[in-house]
């Protein structure tokens, strides 16, 4: 599996301003940015961005994921706050 695939079902599911995928074929780090986060409890936040990778993850196409998600304005901040 790679990161850009696992990028394009992201944005295809969900109502995200960004996707940012990184891994080794099998274990992945996502950073999912949106809005959609704002009014959502850290699990309902999870759940959102496993929701549309489940497949793959059933079929085991992806063995692990480790999720961070933002809402735009707290993405700038970290974004900020660690030089990137």
């Amino acid at each position: 599996m790679e990161n850009h695939e696992i990028q394009t079902v992201l944005m295809n599911a969900l109502p995200l301003q960004e996707v940012h995928v990184s891994g080794d074929g099998s274990h992945f780090q996502v950073i999912a940015v949106g809005e959609l986060f704002a009014e959502l409890s850290r699990v309902k936040k999870q759940q959102t961005v496993y929701a549309p990778l489940m497949e793959l993850i059933a079929d085991n196409r992806i063995h692990a994921v480790s999720i961070k998600t933002y809402t735009p304005q707290e993405w700038d901040r970290d974004r900020k706050l660690n030089g990137l």
